[in-house]
Formats: structure tokens, sequence, C-alpha cells
């Protein structure tokens, strides 16, 4: 494995307590992969981009364009591209993704560069890496969940769209709750630390595939 990126889709940046865990993940992969190439990508700033009438227009031409939008979209996608592992540590907001999340989505899922159609199917073009997905919610969306979840399967399929399937979500959940909290964290410290790809005491050759 030769670079990871990390996604921060946090508006509190890195004292979100997900990140503290994407953090741990980085830090396992280093000391597996020494030298290992990390590209960080913070979602939060306000300044991060938009979709614009003119990257409208240029995805449904699929044609290059210079608009910020498109150039944004470059960016973020060859970030994929140039990377073999992902990480994105995000807020549960309302049941599903956060906005800047939804933007990076609606920015990345291009047809003709990130995916493509065969038999009427959407296709990923982009190559399959190991990923995780660490969720932080102040509600509790699994086990008996008190409150839905749309995000585990709206990622799950947002990334099988570009071909991304190897993937794991780690949930660090009931935050609203400062008395569960560090039992939450603890709880997803422990699913960090057996994950074959992510955890501690991982093998060198670990499979990107």
């Amino acid at each position: 494995m030769k670079s990871v990126l990390l996604l921060n889709a946090s508006p509190f940046g890195e004292n979100a307590r997900g990140y503290q865990l994407a953090l741990q993940a980085i830090s396992n992969l280093q000391a597996a992969h020494p030298g290992i190439d990390v590209i960080e990508r913070d979602l939060a700033p306000a300044d991060f981009g938009r979709v614009t009438p003119d990257y409208a227009r240029a995805i449904i031409s699929r044609v290059a364009h210079d608009s910020p939008a498109f150039f944004q979209s470059e960016r973020l996608i060859r970030e994929l591209e140039e990377t073999d592992a992902l990480i994105i540590s995000t807020p549960m907001h309302n049941y599903t993704v956060p906005a800047v999340l939804k933007l990076w989505i609606d920015l990345v899922l291009r047809a003709g560069r990130s995916f493509g159609f065969r038999d009427g199917r959407k296709v990923g073009l982009l190559d399959d890496r190991p990923t995780v997905v660490i969720v932080a919610s102040g509600g509790t969306v699994t086990g008996k969940a008190t409150q839905p979840d749309h995000l585990t399967g709206y990622l799950t399929d947002v990334l099988a769209t570009i071909g991304i399937t190897n993937l794991r979500f780690i949930h660090v959940q009931g935050l609203a709750e400062d008395s569960n909290a560090a039992h939450s964290l603890s709880q997803g410290q422990r699913a960090l630390d057996a994950d074959p790809r992510f955890g501690r005491g991982l093998k060198s050759d670990v499979s990107v595939g």
C-alpha cells in the first residue's frame, strides 16, 4: 500500500471524535507501510465548492469546462485515483450524510469519469481499495436502534457506483450522552483494532483488493 486518502466531514474538524479514530487508522497504516503517502481533505471549510449551473451543464455534456466546480471535481477524482486506500470520518446529520459530504459525492460521481454504463447499469471506473467509514452519531443506530440510519446504505451504494466495494463501517454512537461517549469511543477503538486492513498489527503485505 503506497497511499491513503482521509476525508473529514465533521464541522468540528480535528476535534471530531470520529477523526481521532481516523488518525489511529492512519498511524496503523504508517506502522505497517513506512513512507505511505497520506492525503487529507477537510470537507468542512465554506470554500470547499458548490454545484453551479455551469457545472451541471458540463457534466450533462460530458466535456471539459472552465467552471470552478468542474476543476474541483477533477481534483477530487484525481485524489481517489492517486490513492489506494480510503478513510472517511463523518458525523450522521439528520439520519444521513452531512451536506459537505453530499457535496463531495455530487462532485465525484460523474458519468464517463468516475462511472460508466454497461447493459443499462452504472459501473464504477475507479479501482477498488480498502475503505473504512467511521460514523459518529448522537443517537444509537445499530442493535436496538433508536433512530433511522440512511447513511450506511446510501454511502455503500454511492461508493459502489464508482467501483469501491471493499468497505466497512465503524459506528461511534450515542455521543449525545456524555456518560456514554467514552464507552462508545472504546467500542469504536476495539472495532478498528480488529480490522484486518486498518487495525493494529497490520502486515506489510496487506492486500489492497
